[in-house]
């Protein structure tokens, strides 16, 4: 009677053995599916993803695991989705109040992104000015221009721009040129955000006080900005971040709809695998 006993004790210890675990990563899997319910949906990969890792054998919830791993997918990017188009609405609303400051200039003919110029800072209103002239494309993307045409030549490739003993000065400018204009050369460099040395941070910071502006050559010429071209270059700073906030939603928004139709397609194609 002992040994029968004690064989059937070995019977169970054997099977819960042989399950490999199935009954406790049938308990992670519920905690998934719970945190799913309730939109806790990195609680939930971490359960499943506990099953795969301690109970490598369980291979019925791992079946399982995968299975719901495809709905939370979805689901977390279907609600990603409800609030980037939140936040769009938000920018938008933020676009609208601001964009009529600004001028769209855009040649469909051989553009396909436009510029946006702040009214001063046109071309007919700037003839025979040297400055900074800033712009932003419609993808929310901000450079400014150093335009010379002072009389001579600086060969100028950088610009610096100070207060008192605070200044920011762009690096070499990768896009410089030289052109002339009823026998005035005219210099121009170009400067991309991100590329342009924190100059244009600087004067969005100094909008207010008096900046002085160095055009850096074989030498130098130095003037003071205008009220309203430091205005100009703040205030693109600031229609470039809600576009660039735009333009980063759309393309959030584009990868979130490529996963959701990759899950559906392999959540179909598993499903008329059983039929």
């Amino acid at each position: 009677m002992k040994k029968i006993g004690l064989m059937a004790i070995a019977a169970l210890v054997l099977a819960g053995c042989n399950d490999g675990g199935e009954k406790k990563a049938q308990e992670n899997l519920r905690k998934a599916e719970a945190a799913l319910i309730a939109e806790n949906f990195n609680e939930a990969k971490l359960q499943i993803d506990s099953i795969r890792i301690l109970y490598p054998k369980a291979f019925d919830a791992r079946r399982q695991g995968v299975k719901l791993m495809q709905q939370i997918d979805l689901k977390e990017q279907q609600k990603s989705l409800i609030y980037l188009d939140s936040m769009m609405v938000e920018k938008q609303a933020q676009l609208d109040s601001i964009k009529d400051r600004f001028v769209l200039e855009k040649d469909t003919a051989y553009q396909e992104t436009g510029n946006y110029f702040y009214p001063t800072q046109t071309v007919e209103k700037s003839i025979g000015r040297s400055f900074l002239r800033g712009q932003v494309n419609e993808q929310g993307e901000m450079s400014i221009t150093s335009i010379y045409c002072a009389g001579g030549t600086l060969h100028h490739t950088a610009v610096k721009v100070s207060v008192g003993n605070e200044f920011a000065e762009t690096p070499v400018s990768k896009d410089s040129y030289e052109t002339t204009d009823l026998g005035r050369t005219i210099e121009k460099a170009d400067y991309k955000m991100g590329e342009d040395g924190g100059v244009i941070s600087f004067i969005t910071l100094n909008k207010d006080k008096n900046i002085q502006l160095q055009f850096i050559g074989d030498r130098t010429y130095k003037t003071a900005m205008q009220p309203n071209d430091r205005k100009a270059i703040a205030e693109l700073a600031d229609l470039a971040r809600v576009l660039s906030a735009m333009e980063q939603i759309r393309k959030e928004k584009k990868e979130a709809n490529l996963k959701i139709e990759f899950v559906t397609r392999k959540m179909q194609e598993d499903k008329e695998e059983k039929l």
